[in-house]
């Protein structure tokens, strides 16, 4: 094992992860009773694809989303295999106190394609923790959920890590960001995203009624600011200072895998992917199998560049057009919500209703065919 990890970790060595928002949500707090598992990507690479990696050498299928220039494939970001497993990340900084070197650092991705292969349960992962060699190479949140309706964040630094069972929290959802409960105090990232987080679920959570599309068309594209006890989605301004919304410059993705019930075919585990800045982009269902993962989410052109990636980073362009002085850090609202009911955000919200529409219709058609095949 350490030396196919070795092999690995070298393929990886300059990609690494930066943020992200995150939540595992229980089967009792959705609407259809399946558990979600759920990333908003912030990382200072743009170009993401979405690729299926076919099973072998005894390893599992599974659908990731992977960096454009990581050729390899070496590093998942998020993702779920045939058995129904998923898992995604958020970077911490208040975990690791040691001298592993920042060359050694990073590996996050690594681990989480390495589990993909071979996970099927929440436990399997805890495994694979317990035997990789140490340090581990990492300083995260590691997200799980499984095809048993488990779930877990695994607060994991480079020699230990403690597990947050889905099962023991009361509310019925876990939620993360840039720092760890386990960790140093008052130390980390993220604290005001997580605020928002919360805040934004809130009324979905007191309704038992989350479902993908609260997270991609309503959390990734809710520009609420928890310290200042304002959405300004509906603000009217034209302008905006980009600190310490969930949606962010280098939010590159906005991501759901949706479970299953217990005892339903593993198959039926759905990933819904809004690729690229969130706030403008469509959301696409991708499943395991032949055909799987939309052309448009893979890495097709020369570059390895998802032409759907490629699409949305340029009405990013748009939102965040100053370039010059401290431009990047200010948003062009009126690009995403204005009184006329033309920016992106809100133009693309009624198309994606309609791709969950027909995502849940073709869910549906594939269980019915499951099911005839039983028979």
């Amino acid at each position: 094992m350490k030396k196919i990890l070795t092999t690995i970790l070298l393929l990886a060595a300059a990609i690494a992860a930066q943020a992200c928002t995150s939540a595992i949500v229980s089967g009792r707090l959705t609407a259809n009773g399946r558990p979600l598992l759920w990333k908003n990507r912030d990382t200072g690479d743009q170009n993401n694809r979405v690729e299926r990696v076919k099973a072998h050498d005894g390893l599992l299928e599974f659908v990731a989303l992977f960096d454009a220039r990581d050729t390899k494939d070496s590093a998942a970001w998020l993702g779920f295999n045939e058995r129904g497993f998923a898992i995604m990340n958020t970077a911490s900084y208040n975990l690791n106190d040691d001298n592993v070197p920042e060359r050694d650092m990073d590996k996050e991705g690594v681990v989480m394609r390495y589990a993909l292969e071979r996970c099927t349960t929440v436990d399997d992962f805890e495994r694979v923790l317990e035997q990789l060699p140490k340090p581990l190479g990492v300083e995260a949140n590691f997200g799980v959920i499984d095809a048993q309706g488990n779930g877990a964040y695994f607060e994991t630094g480079n020699y230990k890590w403690v597990k947050f069972d889905l099962a023991d929290e009361p509310t019925g959802i876990l939620t993360r960001t840039n720092y760890s409960v386990s960790g140093r105090e008052g130390e980390g990232m993220g604290y005001i995203r997580h605020d928002n987080e919360r805040e934004l679920l809130r009324p979905y959570v007191l309704q038992c009624d989350i479902t993908p599309a609260t997270f991609t068309e309503v959390i990734s594209r809710t520009f609420y600011h928890s310290r200042l006890k304002r959405n300004y989605n509906d603000s009217g301004l034209e302008w905006l200072i980009d600190q310490d919304f969930i949606p962010r410059r280098i939010s590159t993705a906005s991501a759901v895998i949706e479970g299953v019930l217990p005892g339903e075919d593993p198959s039926l585990t759905t990933m819904w992917i809004a690729l690229g800045y969130p706030p403008c982009a469509e959301v696409f269902a991708c499943w395991t199998g032949e055909n799987g993962v939309p052309d448009v989410l893979r890495g097709t052109t020369k570059r390895r560049h998802s032409t759907q990636c490629d699409l949305v980073n340029k009405r990013e362009a748009e939102v965040f057009s100053i370039t010059r002085g401290n431009g990047q850090h200010y948003i062009n609202l009126s690009k995403l919500y204005n009184k006329q009911g033309t920016g992106y955000a809100q133009v693309l919200v009624k198309k994606n209703m309609k791709a969950y529409q027909d995502g849940y219709a073709e869910i549906a058609r594939r269980r019915a065919a499951l099911a005839k095949k039983k028979h």
